[in-house]
């Protein structure tokens, strides 16, 4: 006789199965609309270069890529304990990605209608909000591919809705540069630029709402104070594959700490101005955007492994290319090596958290990972542009390259393919 445990595995199953085709297009649609909007936040471009303008400050540009990083690390251990005893959690994430496209919006707001200090401080406050919901919302949101998405199927459709949306997203940042900046659309580009991201991440949160089938959870844990659960998190590195896989995190988080100053290296060499914005923007989001359609399926074939492997790789060549280059050509072939790296991390990293150990510890596994990301990149980019102030970018683009090196050392020898460990999710 099949004890309760396995029935709800099998209802699950089922309920996953049935609904596939479903979930898979909605996750797809908003995957794309989201990733859309979002890289004309998150790109290593339009933010620097607004922060640039707004303080003519290295060291505030790092102090703005540090609140978002900092509110991203506030929130996903809440986001996970208030989740993981759960049925269901769309609800939750709906309400949490609601209150993230809100402080997008009020980017917008603030640009169009608060002038000197006051602008700026409500520019910082907006970033520090967004970081916040941003960390709840990941934890949330893969938590819920997870229970919709089987194993074997999320590479291709992340690989798929990341190319589409960001080939979308390579035309639209080629345009916020050269028309929507540089000719001040509506009075103030960027901040027309950042109505632009709010409408497309809000239509894409329309999207999951209405089409979302969820099914209950086939397991989970009871609910414990917050507290009582972070004690518990050192049980999590009783696996040495994750331990590990939290130190190459962590390098790998260090590196990506020089990528606000990447733009403003290439306006010291080249000239800052809308059109090179727009330019860089393209490059590096178009080949973010082409190597996903051979990072989706290559992973799913063959697990994220190798798919972070050669992530780093190509942020090794990428680094190294800014770092001896002065010219145009050099610097937006680093950006396309950049591109191509970064897509092929963010995709092997939040992938293969969800492959180890138990399904009921993945929601804290993940706010795990996202806190100690958080601690690293909330910090770093202070103290990065502090020393770009004072000694140049060489030396943080050194520091960068020696991170990224140690990353890939300690992924190659110490951390398993998590999918030929053990059978998977």
């Amino acid at each position: 006789m099949r004890t309760v445990q396995q029935r709800a595995m099998a209802d699950h199953a089922r309920f996953v199965d049935e609904n596939l085709k479903r979930n898979y297009r909605a996750n797809f649609i908003h995957g794309v609309l989201g990733m859309t909007g979002f890289r004309l936040i998150y790109a290593p471009t339009i933010i620097p270069a607004y922060l640039l303008l707004l303080t003519g400050s290295t060291a505030a540009v790092g102090l703005g890529s540090a609140l978002l990083q900092l509110g991203a690390t506030i929130s996903p251990i809440a986001s996970g304990a208030r989740i993981e005893h759960r049925s269901h959690i769309l609800p939750y994430a709906i309400r949490v990605g609601s209150m993230m496209r809100l402080m997008i919006l009020g980017l917008a707001l603030t640009g169009y209608f608060l002038t000197g200090n006051v602008l700026l401080f409500a520019t910082f406050a907006c970033f520090l909000m967004l970081g916040f919901f941003t960390g709840a919302q990941r934890v949330a949101f893969q938590m819920l591919m997870s229970k919709l998405i089987p194993i074997r199927q999320r590479g291709r459709l992340q690989g798929y809705r990341n190319f589409a949306g960001g080939l979308i997203a390579a035309v639209l940042a080629w345009a916020a540069g050269n028309y929507l900046i540089a000719d001040e659309w509506l009075g103030h580009g960027y901040a027309t630029t950042f109505l632009f991201a709010f409408l497309l991440t809000s239509a894409g949160l329309i999207v999951l709402k209405t089409m979302i089938r969820e099914p209950a959870a086939p397991a989970s844990r009871p609910q414990m104070p917050m507290r009582e659960r972070i004690r518990q998190f050192p049980e999590l590195l009783h696996d040495r594959d994750f331990a590990w896989f939290l130190v190459v995190q962590c390098f790998a988080t260090m590196a990506r700490v020089g990528a606000p100053f990447w733009t403003i290296y290439a306006g010291t060499q080249l000239g800052l101005d809308g059109a090179l914005i727009g330019g860089l923007s393209f490059v590096f989001l178009g080949s973010d955007t082409v190597s996903n359609i051979f990072w989706g399926p290559l992973g799913d074939r063959w697990g994220f492994k190798i798919i972070y492997v050669f992530a780093l790789a190509s942020s090794i060549l990428g680094v190294t290319t800014l770092i001896i280059g002065n010219s145009a050509v050099p610097i937006y072939a680093a950006f396309v090596l950049l591109g191509v790296g970064g897509s092929g991390w963010m995709l092997a990293s939040t992938t293969m958290v969800l492959e180890f150990g138990n399904v009921e510890d993945i929601p804290m596994r993940l706010a795990f990972v996202t806190t100690l990301e958080g601690v690293i990149a909330a910090t770093g980019p202070v103290l990065a542009g502090v020393l770009v102030a004072t000694s140049g970018f060489k030396p943080l683009f050194a520091i960068v390259l020696a991170a990224v090196i140690a990353a890939l050392i300690f992924l190659i020898w110490k951390v398993r393919e998590p999918r030929h460990r053990e059978p998977a999710i």
